[in-house]
């Protein structure tokens, strides 16, 4: 085999392990801090059971009810219907604003993110999983289930006897 092509070759499969490291290093990479946080917010919300989501539809607010949190690979996720309204808010403005109550212990938190749509069929699957009552609504292979990331997170913990928490994930 001709030296230039054997280098050519040696090249090219070092570039792309070089590119998969980088990729699944990159997929994987958050500090402990960012990570203990998520997991906190996560927990809040799970506990709660349901929150309530806000988007901009034009010039006009709109809060509805969400209950789907779900931590996968290290970013924390909810889950809509792409025919809903509330879909095409997020996809024509990713600002979103998250707030959750817990009435047992009189606080709550709220979350300033963007969400970003993940069309990977495991993604979609994994929340599933995770709620199975959804599972006779949606399908992680039909073309109407959604799954978000929020990305760039601040999240506020609240109550009326200690002060203000800020956490960023």
């Amino acid at each position: 085999m001709n030296t230039r092509i054997t280098l050519f070759l040696l090249f090219t499969m070092l570039t792309a392990v070089g590119f998969a490291k980088d990729r699944n290093s990159q997929q994987t990479k958050q500090n402990p801090e960012e990570e203990q946080s998520m997991k906190e917010v996560h927990d809040f919300l799970r506990t709660c059971g349901v929150y309530y989501i806000a988007t901009v539809d034009i010039d006009q607010p709109r809060v509805r009810p969400f209950g789907t949190a779900v931590i996968f690979e290290q970013k924390l996720y909810i889950q809509t219907g792409r025919k809903k309204n509330v879909a095409r808010q997020m996809m024509a403005n990713p600002k979103v604003e998250i707030c959750a109550y817990d009435a047992s212990k009189g606080t709550w938190l709220r979350i300033e993110a963007k969400v970003v749509p993940d069309e990977r069929l495991e993604a979609k699957q994994y929340i599933l999983d995770q709620y199975p009552q959804l599972k006779s609504m949606y399908k992680a292979e039909d073309e109407n289930t959604l799954v978000l990331y929020l990305k760039d997170a601040t999240a506020t913990f609240n109550s009326f006897s200690s002060p203000a928490r800020t956490v960023k994930f």
